[in-house]
C-alpha cells in the first residue's frame, strides 16, 4: 500500500488535533470530577475493548474502582488486564472475572495475556465486585459496560436494589436507526442485532427495566475507523501505553480498527462528542433494540438517554491527542 508524503502527512495530523470550536460559543456540560468508574469488558476478541481502557486510563478525570470481564474465556481475559495494567503503571487497580460461557469468538490476543509475568492465579468475582462497590460508593459509580451484559445481569439477579444506587450505567450497544457498515455515507444499512445485545438478551431487558439511568452508544454512533494516518501517529508515540497498543493491534491481525467502545469514555469525559436524546427502548426476542414511544394516549416514559449521531474527526481529535498528551 503507497504511503502518504510525510508532510502531506503531518498537514492532516495538525489539522486533525486542533480544537474545534464549540457550537454557537456554548461550553457542553460536564460530568463533576473525579468521577468514580467500573469498566465491564470483553477485551481480547476484537480490537476496540484495548483502545477504550487506554482512553480510561489517559484520563485524569476518572478515577477508576477496578475492571471487570464478561463473556467467554474470562480469566484469560483478567491475566490479559493483569499484564496490560501491570505494564503501563497501574497494578494497582482490581481486576475480577465474570462468570465464563461457552466460547464464540477466538481470542485473539491470547498470547499476550499467558506472555507476561503479572497474571494472578485467580480473580474475584465480577457481579460480587461490583455489588461490593456499590455499597461502598453508593450512587457515586459510573458502571461503562463494552461487552456483552452477563455481569450486570448477575449483578440485578443478586441485588437488584444495590444495583439501583448506581450513578449511571454507559454502555456500547445496540442498533437504532443504522447497522453494521453504516458509516453516514453510502447506502444506508438497516438497524441489526448488535453484538453485546445479542449474546445476552436476557441480561439486556433486566438492564433497560432497571430505572438505573442508562446512557446507550450505539452503531448509529459507534463506527469510528481506525485509519492508516491515525495509527501511524498513535504507534510513533512510543509510550509504554501506545506500545501495548501496538502490540495487541498485531495480535488482533487484521487491518481497521473500528473503534466502537472508546466512545463510551469519550462521552463520560466529554459528553459533547455524543450528544443524546431521550428515548423509550424496546429489546426483542431477536436482540434488537427498537425504540417504543408506545401510544399517544400512553406513551412510554423514557428509559434511556441515546447518542444517535457523533462527529468522527471530533472524536479522534480528542482521542489522539488525549493518548498522546505528555
Amino acid at each position: 500500500m503507497s504511503k502518504l508524503p510525510s508532510i502531506l502527512t503531518g498537514i492532516l495530523l495538525c489539522a486533525m488535533l486542533m480544537p474545534a470550536p464549540l457550537c454557537h460559543g456554548q461550553s457542553p456540560p460536564t460530568p463533576a470530577f473525579p468521577e468514580k468508574v467500573i469498566l465491564d469488558t470483553d477485551i481480547g476478541d476484537d480490537i476496540d475493548d484495548a483502545f477504550a481502557l487506554a482512553l480510561a486510563l489517559r484520563s485524569p478525570e476518572l478515577q477508576i474502582l477496578g475492571f471487570t470481564t464478561t463473556f467467554g474465556d474470562t480469566e484469560t481475559r483478567a491475566k490479559l488486564l493483569d499484564r496490560f495494567i501491570a505494564e503501563v503503571g497501574r497494578p494497582d487497580i482490581p481486576v475480577a472475572a465474570g462468570a465464563p460461557t461457552p466460547p464464540k469468538t477466538t481470542l485473539t490476543q491470547r498470547r499476550y495475556a499467558e506472555g507476561g509475568h503479572f497474571a494472578k492465579p485467580s480473580h474475584r468475582d465480577a457481579a460480587t465486585f461490583l455489588l461490593e462497590q456499590i455499597r461502598r460508593y453508593p450512587g457515586q459509580i459510573t458502571l461503562i459496560a463494552i461487552g456483552p451484559l452477563m455481569n450486570l445481569g448477575a449483578a440485578i439477579d443478586k441485588d437488584p436494589s444495590t444495583f439501583g444506587k448506581l450513578k449511571r450505567v454507559i454502555i456500547m450497544g445496540g442498533s437504532i436507526k443504522r447497522g453494521y457498515g453504516d458509516l453516514g455515507f453510502g447506502p444506508p444499512q438497516p438497524p441489526q442485532p448488535e453484538w453485546n445485545i445479542l449474546n445476552d438478551i436476557s441480561s439486556a431487558r433486566k438492564l433497560f427495566a432497571s430505572e438505573v439511568p442508562l446512557f446507550v452508544m450505539p452503531l448509529d454512533a459507534t463506527q469510528l475507523k481506525l485509519d492508516e494516518v491515525k495509527r501511524a501517529f498513535l504507534f510513533s508515540q512510543g509510550t509504554p501505553l501506545t506500545d501495548t497498543l501496538t502490540l495487541l493491534y498485531h495480535q488482533w491481525g487484521q487491518e481497521t480498527p473500528t473503534l466502537f467502545d472508546p466512545m463510551t469514555i469519550a462521552f463520560l469525559v466529554n459528553p459533547a462528542l455524543c450528544p443524546v436524546q431521550p428515548m423509550h427502548i424496546r429489546v426483542d426476542d431477536k436482540g434488537f433494540t427498537r425504540p417504543d414511544p408506545g401510544a399517544p394516549s400512553a406513551p412510554h416514559p423514557p428509559n434511556a438517554q441515546v447518542c444517535l449521531d457523533s462527529n468522527p474527526d471530533a472524536f479522534f481529535r480528542f482521542y489522539l491527542s488525549r493518548l498522546a498528551a505528555p
